[in-house]
């Protein structure tokens, strides 16, 4: 199993900051305490080329962003004050998913312990997302021809509103959300297919829709990979969240997606996405029991 990380994951923010920075070197650390990862099976994330990001984003928002010119409205979009370091980590979150793809197409499967930046834009950035990694990987992956049709599995608690408006007009992509219907954003963008859930959802109602829709958005979009948020966000500890999930019907969640595409031989990129319980060791715990199940189905692999 092969996971790419980077320490600019991690950047200073505003005393008092509502985002866990610090969740991505705790999460590391815990993997590998754990047992649930080696240390050799961690690889550095390479940063994403500004080349690269174009074919998912408009020239003038990454001179903004490159040359440190976004707007203060720009910046309250994504929630994060601009720094180089805000660049390097943005950079490498893009990087670490294209990786993480690249070797999946080889190996079956690939992590980022990142990633999931799902309200990017092709224009602006949002929700604590610069550059959308989701469509950049798909966007480059299609271009290069690496492969014919890409599925993003989005079950962060907040639709990919950023993934859904990028890859719109892409026939070879299919974009499968689902979400709080009543949490951010409050203005949805249509993508392939959405699925809303009501305030206070828990594991049973959850798990019979993704059951109900799951096998139809593989036979309708025929994957060739399949990149999956994975974001824990929907559990009921989370401060943004409102779904009632437990750690048992996250951990069910994930094992449907890679069962899915286990069973079904595509290759698969798990990105970890949002997570903002408090005390954070519940979001820590839910991240860890993604990586647990995807050990436990894609070794079959051998």
């Amino acid at each position: 199993m092969q996971v790419y990380f980077s320490d600019t994951y991690e950047v200073p923010l505003p005393e008092g900051h509502r985002f866990p920075m610090a969740k991505y070197r705790r999460l590391r650390e815990l993997l590998v305490a754990r047992g649930v990862l080696a240390e050799a099976e961690l690889a550095l994330a390479p940063p994403v080329s500004r080349e690269l990001l174009s074919g998912a984003h408009a020239s003038g928002y990454l001179d903004a962003c490159f040359e440190g010119r976004l707007d203060d409205a720009a910046l309250k979009r994504i929630g994060f004050p601009w720094s180089r370091a805000l660049l390097e980590r943005s950079r490498a979150s893009v990087g670490g998913t294209l990786a993480a793809a690249r070797h999946a197409l080889t190996h079956g499967f690939g992590g980022n312990l990142a990633g999931g930046t799902h309200h990017a834009a092709a224009d602006f950035g949002s929700g604590y997302c610069v550059f959308n990694d989701l469509a950049v990987t798909a966007k480059v992956l299609l271009a290069e021809r690496a492969v014919e049709r890409v599925l993003v599995v989005d079950l962060d608690v907040h639709q990919g509103d950023g993934t859904a408006a990028i890859l719109a007009d892409e026939p070879h992509a299919f974009t499968f959300s689902m979400h709080g219907e009543k949490n951010f954003p409050f203005r949805k963008t249509r993508s392939s297919r959405d699925v809303g859930l009501a305030d206070g959802c828990g594991d049973a109602e959850y798990l019979a829709l993704l059951d109900e829709h799951l096998p139809e958005v593989f036979e309708a979009s025929d994957p060739q990979l399949v990149l999956y948020q994975a974001g824990v966000d929907p559990l009921k500890e989370d401060t943004l969240g409102r779904l009632s999930l437990s750690h048992a019907g996250l951990r069910a969640r994930d094992r449907r997606v890679f069962e899915a595409a286990w069973s079904r031989a595509v290759p698969l990129v798990l990105t970890l996405g949002g997570g903002y319980a408090k005390p954070i060791e519940a979001t820590l715990e839910a991240h860890l029991g993604t990586y647990e199940e995807a050990r436990a189905v894609f070794e079959r692999r051998g």
